[in-house]
Formats: structure tokens, sequence, C-alpha cells
């Protein structure tokens, strides 16, 4: 085979390979249940074959989602800040990980046995969330818009307490709510100056 043929194939399989691990989101993400990998294969245009032959088993295939969306959220941060003001980009990027979160429910109980089997760590993950809001803050930092007392790890921490406590579907809007209010709190302190007062006669 010549390799244009290879490249060709190899370019193929890379399509196969990213068109299976968006439809298992999509599936992922509106399903409340187990979503089988035959309809993930028969709605991505691929037989169940291809799919076993990029991912071995489900563990396989949620990892793989779990990553690239992860990727996403994250390398996200940079194109945010550069289309807005920062403490609007930090506050569309809350809302891009509150849909991160939801997504994840979806594949719950297979995450969970990817994470038991090291696969994915909770400490990476926290890792590179705090990247992407760690360049977000810092722009708002040089703007004057945020304040440059808290850390990128504080505002995961808060973003994780906003979500864990807003887990149902029906509770999104006070998980906007709340995500306003954190936000809120990120911006610059302004010292109470003491009013004037007129002096006794």
């Amino acid at each position: 085979m010549s390799d244009g043929a290879h490249g060709a194939e190899r370019a193929d399989a890379k399509r196969n390979r990213q068109r299976i691990i968006e439809t298992a989101l999509e599936a992922f993400r509106v399903s409340q249940g187990t979503v089988a990998l035959e309809a993930i294969a028969r709605d991505a245009g691929v037989g169940i074959g291809t799919l076993y032959r990029h991912f071995p088993s489900r563990e396989a295939l949620i990892e793989a989602v779990y990553r690239n969306e992860l990727a996403r959220l994250c390398d996200g941060a940079d194109e945010l800040v550069a289309t807005m003001p920062p403490e609007q980009a930090l506050r569309a990027w809350m809302g891009h990980y509150a849909d991160f979160v939801a997504t994840k429910q979806g594949m719950a109980e297979t995450l969970r046995a990817v994470i038991a089997s090291g696969a994915i760590t909770s400490t990476d993950t926290r890792q590179h969330l705090s990247a992407a809001v760690r360049t977000m803050l810092d722009a708002g930092i040089t703007a004057g818009s945020l304040r440059d007392d808290v850390s990128a790890e504080d505002v995961v921490a808060g973003l994780a307490g906003v979500l864990l406590a807003c887990q149902q579907p029906d509770q999104r809007q006070q998980v906007e709510r709340l995500l306003d209010l954190l936000v809120d709190g990120l911006r610059p302190r302004t010292e109470n100056k003491p009013t004037a007062t007129c002096a006794p006669n």
C-alpha cells in the first residue's frame, strides 16, 4: 500500500475515532441510564467492530470522552479571554464547566470505575481546571476587573461546591444565580469610606 493510501487510512481512522467520541458525548449528555455501545456505533455511522478497535471497553470510551471534554473546556479559556472582558470570560467558562459536570453525570458509574483504576485522577483534573481559571484571573487582575488575592484553586473549589449542592437538572437556574454571585465575589472590593458629618454647633 502506498504512503498516500496509508495516510488516507490514518486520517479516516482519526475521523472515525473523533466521531465516536462526539456521538458518545451526546448520548451520555441526554441519557438517564446506561447507553449501549451498539447504539453509539450506529449513531456514529460505524460498525461495532470499528468502535471496539478504537475503544476496547466501555471504560476506554468513557475515559476518552472525559479527557476530550476536559481538554476542550480548559483550552477554551484562552479563546474566551481573547474575545470578551476577563470577568465575562470567567463567567462564561463557569457555565461551560457546569455543562461539563452535567455530562459526567450521564457516565458517572463507569467513570467512577475509571477513576478507581487510576487512569484519571482528581488531582490531574483540578490542575487542568486551575490552570484555565488562572489564565482568566490573571487577565482580570491586569485589567483591574478581578481581585488579585484569590487563588485559582479556591475558585475551582467554589465551583465544585456550587455544582455539588445543585446536582438535579431542574436546579440549573439556581446554578446560574450562584455562579453570578461567585463572580461578583471575585470583583475588586471597594473601600467603605466614612460618611462626612457636620460638626455640632
